[in-house]
């Protein structure tokens, strides 16, 4: 096969620019200008570049942004600033609420000040772990799931409807995941809860199933080229051809294949596991007037949703966002039914016992 050469930066300019017409928000005039700042924990292409440069021009409001690549990174930092922190408005996934709940780091949700909350998919946002305390705490902008991603000039689909083809020999040194993400899918693939809801009230068969999972994939560590963190790592991973197999998101696959990367995706047999990306208001937040403006404003408009599709390759959760994708678009954000079968989404239940077991069971694997 020829390599495929892509530079990282042209890749992305191009992403953006492809979601570069946005409706202006008949509220965000000039006569409103607010000033100051806001400032964002985010993940990288979740506020497209032409919204940010709209938004900032027509209220004043700087933005900036932070990239984040792990929930337990920003949590931790998060956590390491209160009660005084200097961070507006960050990104956490659904079932990661409680911890950052239950630690006093979020706001509730006023919705009474988003007159744009409406346009988010009843499906997301009235959905039940969506509120807790009988609060909303976030707005949800984006969902994805864990996939097998794959070289398709290289390794089949047939291949790609199983996990273990990502543990096999065949593939010995041209595979990657992100650990973490794979201890669940490891315990979903040896017949188990990865939720670890099913065990809350036996934390000794939870460590036992932990402890497995940890075994199992400290045995298959001489087949794994690499363990990497963020979205941005794989895809270079698959450009450069270090690797032609890989756990990944769905945003940062679906993404390589719009530019034109032969690359496909899977949900496999053995199940797999969906989230939802929210936009959260920190406590204490140093503007939250700002924060307000902003969220009410990123979520004005279907173009907007389909804009953030078009940069990160995650699916929208506004209504009609679809309706301003184009039919390369839609595929690379969809998948047959009998696939979409095999998923489950995250749940937070048990979540402190389950990253108070995986968290030291991901170490133990890197040093390995």
């Amino acid at each position: 096969m020829t390599k495929l050469i892509l530079n990282r930066r042209k890749f992305l300019n191009t992403a953006a620019a492809s979601g570069a017409v946005l409706a202006s928000p008949a509220y965000l005039r000039r006569a409103y200008a607010q000033g100051g700042e806001v400032n964002i924990w985010t993940y990288n292409d979740f506020v497209p570049e032409a919204f940010k440069e709209q938004f900032e021009s027509e209220t004043g409001i700087k933005v900036n942004v932070r990239l984040v690549d792990d929930q337990g990174k920003q949590f931790n930092l998060l956590a390491a600033e209160q009660p005084n922190p200097t961070v507006d408005i960050m990104t956490v996934a659904g079932h990661r609420f409680l911890q950052f709940i239950d630690s006093d780091l979020l706001a509730p949700l006023d919705t009474d000040r988003l007159s744009n909350w409406g346009k988010i998919n009843p499906t997301f946002s009235e959905s039940d772990w969506a509120t807790i305390n009988g609060e909303k705490w976030g707005a949800p902008i984006l969902s994805g799931m864990e996939v097998l991603a794959y070289n398709s000039e290289i390794v089949s689909p047939e291949e790609a409807q199983t996990w273990d083809t990502l543990f096999s020999e065949t593939y010995k040194g041209q595979t990657a995941y992100v650990i973490q993400d794979m201890m669940s899918i490891v315990m979903l693939m040896m017949g188990y809860d990865g939720n670890m809801v099913a065990y809350l009230d036996d934390p000794a068969k939870a460590a036992e199933i932990v402890e497995e999972a940890k075994a199992f994939l400290i045995e298959k560590k001489p087949l794994v080229r690499k363990y990497y963190d963020g979205g941005a790592e794989v895809q270079q991973m698959f450009v450069n051809q270090d690797i032609v197999l890989g756990h990944s998101w769905n945003g940062p696959a679906a993404a390589l294949i719009n530019d034109g990367f032969p690359l496909g995706m899977a949900i496999p047999k053995e199940g797999s596991y969906g989230f939802v990306y929210t936009y959260n208001i920190a406590k204490n937040c140093p503007n939250p007037d700002n924060a307000y403006t902003f969220l009410d404003a990123i979520l004005s408009s279907p173009e907007i949703g389909a804009a953030m599709t078009k940069a990160s390759g995650f699916i929208s959760t506004y209504k009609d966002a679809s309706n301003h994708l184009s039919d390369l678009e839609k595929k690379s954000t969809s998948f047959p039914d009998e696939e979409l079968a095999n998923l489950q989404f995250f749940r937070a239940e048990a979540n402190e016992m389950k990253y108070g077991l995986v968290d030291p069971a991901v170490e133990a694997i890197k040093a390995a």
